[in-house]
């Protein structure tokens, strides 16, 4: 959903402003869809596509 790797996610889980986890499992975290949705929509820059223009 981020495009981007493990690493850098999880570098990103750990902002005060990322969701915290619905369940934390014995070898990972799970994130409700809907959370990592809203903050995508809320904290995320649109990234351009290749239709997009740059001036």
């Amino acid at each position: 959903m981020l495009g981007v790797t493990r690493s850098r996610f999880q570098q990103i889980a750990m902002r005060p402003t990322f969701p915290a986890p619905y369940q934390e499992l014995r070898a990972t975290k799970v994130w409700l869809r809907v959370d990592v949705e809203a903050w995508i929509a809320k904290y995320r820059q649109p990234r351009a596509t290749d239709g997009d223009e740059q001036e």
